[in-house]
């Protein structure tokens, strides 16, 4: 059954809403895809605190209004992953979820306000995330001192030892 025009503003209202919200945004191909894989998807993408809408393209076009974007030239259904919290986090998943499922492609994506395409949201998902960069550079800086640490723990060690032998 056709949406009546009221349900289409309100998509359309809803994804203005999200898209005004959103740090970062993918567009993927859906074709193909069962329903409760949509379901299995969707709460994917909000347990890292994101939205995933589908709608159809004319609507996104319309809620993306004078974007980069022209959702009418991407092949297939299209669905939008709007990412709220980390830039990323909805882009892991969706990869995640598109190496388990074939039907899932990612198309394109919005990051920093310029138009990114397949290859270069590819290569972003596959980046660490904020939290793991953060634990290497962590690593990387606690790392020198525990070495230093281990150093001055041999010296003193052999120092004792050292004493134990000449005491006996």
């Amino acid at each position: 059954m056709p949406k009546t025009k009221t349900q289409k503003q309100e998509t359309v209202n809803e994804l203005k809403q999200t898209l005004a919200k959103a740090k970062s945004v993918v567009f993927v191909n859906i074709q193909g895809l069962k329903a409760k894989d949509l379901v299995a998807l969707r709460r994917k993408i909000k347990e890292v605190k994101g939205v995933f809408q589908v709608a159809k393209k004319t609507l996104i076009n319309l809620a993306f209004g004078e974007k980069e974007t022209k959702v009418k030239e991407l092949e297939g259904e299209i669905a939008v992953a709007f990412a709220t919290d980390d830039e990323l986090s909805s882009l892991k998943s969706l990869y995640n979820f598109s190496k388990e499922n074939e039907n899932l492609k990612l198309v394109a994506g919005i990051f920093g306000g310029s138009l990114a395409g397949r290859e270069e949201i590819l290569t972003l998902a596959q980046l660490p995330t904020k939290q793991e960069l953060l634990a290497r550079l962590v690593g990387s800086i606690v790392s020198p001192m525990s070495g230093m640490v281990n150093v001055l723990q041999g010296n003193l060690k052999g120092l004792v030892y050292l004493l134990s032998n000449i005491k006996k």
